[in-house]
């Protein structure tokens, strides 16, 4: 059977990514995919081999959406200028796009090289903006997944409402971000 008209692993995609973003990651199946396409499921088997790629072209695509709304912010910036930029494109990539966010962190094992490689170069792209902190590489990987710890936590706890005192939230990311930070600063300096 041939693939319908104006169907291709494009429409595919965007189709998986619109659910995502409304519904949430774990609503993104090959029936719901078919459905918003108007065709029938066995039918999404044209273009994409099952419920993993379909998952892992989403949490690819959602890498690098995410490395571009970081590179975008940090531009040329160095130290702390960057990591904060980096922290606010970070948490405004997941307010914007909730389900693409949890599509990352559904993502299929390290077997899958795409997503292995988007995720590479989103770390590697971190670990220069931390080069003013002359850290060593496993300096540098080791405060990367705390920074990531740090603001993964913070947009979970937003997402869920979970700051109830009367402080400003961005105000307490950029106070513990600082932290981090002055560690750094203190440490190698």
């Amino acid at each position: 059977m041939s693939p319908r008209a104006g169907i291709d692993p494009g429409a595919v995609l965007r189709a998986a990514l619109e659910i995502a973003d409304s519904e949430g990651a774990e609503a993104i199946t090959i029936s719901s995919v078919a459905q918003r396409l108007g065709i029938r499921p066995p039918s999404l088997y044209n273009h994409v081999s099952g419920l993993n790629e379909l998952r892992s072209w989403v949490a690819v695509h959602a890498l690098r959406q995410l490395q571009d709304a970081i590179v975008a912010a940090a531009g040329n910036k160095k130290g702390e200028a960057a990591i904060l930029s980096f922290a606010d494109a970070y948490i405004g990539f997941v307010r914007e796009h909730p389900g693409l966010y949890e599509m990352i962190q559904l993502a299929p094992g390290p077997e899958d090289r795409e997503i292995g490689e988007a995720g590479d170069r989103l770390v590697d792209f971190v670990v220069g903006l931390l080069d003013d902190y002359n850290l060593t590489k496993e300096e540098a990987l080791h405060t990367v997944r705390g920074l990531r710890s740090l603001i993964h936590g913070f947009a979970s706890l937003e997402r869920q409402k979970g700051f109830g005192l009367p402080l400003d939230v961005q105000d307490s990311l950029n106070f513990n971000l600082k932290l981090i930070l002055d560690g750094l600063r203190r440490r190698t300096g």
